[in-house]
């Protein structure tokens, strides 16, 4: 078995949560700010907290605004997932927002990031932290399949499927084992393996048996299902025990 990352996705506001993933042994924890109520405070307080555990705090965005980007990563987070990324247009704004001048646009503040001043003034996070923010396109439709080339000859770390919106965008919504969905993943595999860039699957449903089947596929970043689906499906077992 090849070597891969495996990680999770956070979706409620809760520091007992993030610290819980963190100390399973989650190499990575991703702040989703797309599809949940997070706010920019709570999320600071994620990063903190999945930031002191150990682990490292990723974020998804919830869309493309550089001033999101900005502040996430002054709080400390270590990458960023760009949802629904397109064109090469967006994934360029998205690299640029990310770093320092000349190398791109982000605007310098003093913040946790930058140690409240103390590392800034020592060009601590200028020269280090900030030169190894992680970046991650999600391919989560047939537009984005068809411009692959331009998008992962950019500098990014890698992508992440999403594969409910990948699987509505190709027709075939939640049917990740339509010819159509496994033909677009092969693309995508193959795309990545040409550019030298990561290939990440967001395994939404907790069934960890799922996890070798991706790696055998290629897949090298999994995130490891989310906290309402490892909730929800924890909380129901007394009864479908029952069935």
């Amino acid at each position: 078995m090849n070597n891969y990352s495996i990680g999770t996705w956070l979706s409620l506001p809760n520091e007992s949560v993030a610290e819980i993933f963190a100390n399973a042994g989650y190499e990575w924890v991703v702040i989703d700010l797309e599809h949940s109520a997070i706010n920019i405070n709570q999320a600071e307080q994620l990063i903190r907290v999945i930031d002191l555990a150990g682990s490292k705090p990723f974020v998804r965005l919830s869309g493309h605004s550089s001033s999101q980007i900005k502040r996430v990563l002054d709080a400390g987070a270590r990458g960023i997932l760009a949802p629904m990324i397109e064109t090469k247009a967006q994934i360029e704004s998205i690299i640029c927002a990310c770093h320092y001048p000349p190398r791109g646009n982000r605007g310098m503040g003093l913040a946790r990031a930058q140690g409240y001043g103390e590392s800034f003034s020592k060009s601590e996070y200028i020269s280090s932290n900030s030169q190894h923010i992680e970046i991650y396109a999600q391919i989560e439709s047939v537009k984005g399949i068809a411009n692959l080339d331009s998008l992962f000859s950019q500098e990014i770390d890698g992508y992440f499927i999403g594969p409910y919106d990948l699987s509505a965008s190709l027709g075939n919504p939640g049917q990740f084992t339509s010819k159509e969905f496994i033909d677009a993943e092969d693309l995508i595999l193959q795309a990545s393996k040409k550019h030298g860039v990561k290939s990440g699957y967001h395994l939404v449903e907790p069934d960890h048996e799922q996890i070798p089947i991706l790696v055998n596929k290629g897949y090298e970043m999994i995130a490891f299902s989310v906290d309402i689906r490892m909730l929800d499906i924890s909380a129901r077992l007394p009864f479908t025990s029952q069935n």
